[in-house]
């Protein structure tokens, strides 16, 4: 009885959480506006989710771009004119892999200077803690160990 109810609980869950799942269905003219479509909805960025592109994304912005670039397509716009467009309304931003320019320029090298900026860091501390190791041993120290040593020496040899 109790596995039927557990059954009952997951068969449940599994139909509630396909009841929000949204399906979007285009008609296409013809096999290019689809693939140009497709290849568009993975090159724009969803501008709420930011790490997904507006195809990954059920965010309402992402809806919408993907409306507008599905109403662009039917068109016949070329990709060119679309991402123009999306661009020039939202910015560099909406790009996933936006152009090499002085506008984007920190996009595309500040993973670099972040990354240098931590080895350096990395080493100046790797240099402090070995010198920090080697300070620590003082002469007294050495010459209470080398007399332990030779203590140790004598009391073998007898």
């Amino acid at each position: 009885m109790r596995r039927h109810g557990i059954l009952l609980l997951a068969a449940v869950l599994l139909l509630s959480a396909m009841a929000f799942a949204r399906v979007e269905v285009h008609d296409f003219d013809s096999p290019e506006q689809e693939a140009r479509y497709n290849n568009l909805i993975k090159e724009l960025r969803c501008l709420v989710c930011q790490n997904q592109n507006i195809a990954d994304s059920n965010a309402e912005l992402a809806v919408d771009l993907r409306r507008k670039t599905y109403e662009m397509v039917r068109q016949n716009k070329s990709e060119q004119e679309i991402t123009e467009f999306m661009v020039d309304r939202y910015g560099k931003f909406v790009q996933y892999d936006p152009p090499l320019d002085t506008e984007t320029m920190l996009l595309w090298i500040g993973p670099f200077i972040i990354l240098l900026v931590g080895v350096i860091l990395l080493i100046r501390t790797i240099r402090r803690r070995r010198a920090e190791t080697v300070t620590a041993v003082d002469t007294a120290q050495l010459e209470a160990a080398a007399s332990l040593l030779e203590t140790e020496r004598d009391t073998k040899k007898s």
